[in-house]
């Protein structure tokens, strides 16, 4: 459960930081017209990382406290 909270705290802050990173890994290949992603998908993907912050915090908390 820690390693899993882990992964998920590093992958949101990634989303957080650089949600260009992640359209360039999973979307930029589906299209040849569009060079940068919309800024719906900025925010959604922003979005995404807060909540994986969140759920992977949570996933830490859980297992430290179930450890008293």
């Amino acid at each position: 459960m820690f390693l899993i909270g882990i992964l998920l705290i590093v992958f949101g802050v990634l989303m957080l930081i650089r949600p260009n990173l992640i359209w360039l890994l999973t979307e930029s290949w589906k299209s040849t017209e569009i060079s940068e992603p919309s800024s719906l998908y900025l925010m959604s993907t922003r979005f995404g990382g807060i909540m994986c912050i969140l759920v992977g915090a949570g996933a830490i908390a859980a297992f430290l406290w179930s450890k008293k």
